[in-house]
């Protein structure tokens, strides 16, 4: 184990040779004085690794500066308090320069955009809610110059409750669709439990042969699913494919 003071070194070796007193180490057959400064930091060895291992508070902060205000040395505070000379150094050299010594919380890192450019990704999205995160990215870069990443986007739309969901789709329907549906809504409103049972059920699958993967997104906010905005009319039966009922 070595132990360094005020540039001064002193090696500690374990030995059995109880001839050799307490505070001196054996050099050449000789029994050399160990420095008081080694000795102290030998013995504090442990509290000195817990204590580098640990933030200082500002209490322990405002004792190693007042201590070093009132003339002493470094070393000697060192070997008083057990805090390494090196943080008592940058401790020092910090007050001196601000005349600070609480410890600066780091506020993570910076935001790669500005309040201007997460309203323009917002706008961006609402006016064509199918575009992608990689789209709207390179809109942003090509608009502003800022380069971000699609979780980035992912991110800044969420901050206003837009994601990307799956649109509903719906058959597209005519007015004259409409009036008839709602006729015959009307018509049968009130029909009992019985006239019902005269009413045979059937069930049919279509199996179309055009492809359609329904891996569209588009951005919405929760709550909005069928609104207008976020609806994309289909034909159900558009295209060939096998129908089957059953």
């Amino acid at each position: 184990m070595q132990i360094t003071g005020n540039h001064q070194m002193a090696r500690i070796v374990r030995h059995n040779d109880e001839s050799v007193r307490e505070g001196y180490i054996r050099n050449g057959g000789k029994e050399v004085k160990l420095f008081t400064s080694a000795l102290k930091a030998f013995q504090c060895n442990n509290r000195i690794v817990m204590a580098q291992r640990k933030h200082l508070d500002d209490f322990l902060r405002g004792r190693i500066i007042g201590r070093l205000e009132c003339g002493r040395t470094q070393l000697e505070v060192f070997e008083e308090l057990g805090i390494a000379q090196s943080v008592i150094s940058r401790l020092w050299q910090r007050f001196q320069d601000d005349g600070n010594v609480s410890r600066c919380y780091s506020t993570g890192r910076p935001r790669v955009t500005t309040p201007n450019e997460d309203r323009y990704l917002a706008v961006t999205a609402k006016r064509n809610r199918r575009s992608t995160a990689s789209d709207l990215s390179r809109q942003l870069s090509s608009a502003t110059g800022t380069t971000v990443s699609r979780q980035t986007v992912y991110r800044r739309l969420g901050h206003i409750d837009l994601y990307a969901r799956r649109p509903v789709r719906c058959v597209p329907l005519t007015a004259t669709h409409c009036r008839l549906r709602l006729a015959w809504s009307r018509e049968h409103a009130l029909w009992t439990p019985q006239q019902w049972s005269c009413v045979m059920f059937s069930d049919e699958s279509r199996f179309s042969l055009q492809s359609d993967s329904r891996r569209t997104f588009i951005w919405r906010a929760p709550g909005t699913r069928y609104h207008q905005e976020n609806t994309i009319e289909r034909h159900r039966y558009g295209g060939a494919g096998w129908l089957v009922w059953g």
